[in-house]
């Protein structure tokens, strides 16, 4: 489930160092934050579905390790992300 360029932009724009920023950790995990919460629901719907689930569990471990990432190098940045977000730990 692809996140369409309107939300991209939005969370580009919210999470963003710069207007061309794509690739910084932030943005990175406010995208993969936005799937999971959009994939959670459809879990909740469908819970049946193994392979969407397998899915959301590579998109938490990768967002996991992202955060570890911000967290050794700029951990300021990373309380601000996980409280922005509403992440919990």
């Amino acid at each position: 489930m692809a996140i369409s360029s309107e939300v991209k932009q939005r969370l580009r724009k919210e999470f963003g160092q710069s207007a061309n920023d794509t690739g910084s950790p932030q943005i990175q995990i406010a995208c993969l934050t936005f799937q999971i919460n959009v994939l959670t629901e459809h879990l909740r719907d469908n819970k049946k579905d193994h392979s969407s689930r397998r899915g959301l569990l590579r998109m938490v471990s990768r967002r996991r390790r992202l955060l570890d990432y911000l967290k050794a190098s700029t951990s300021d940045q990373y309380v601000d992300m996980i409280t922005r977000l509403g992440i919990r730990k």
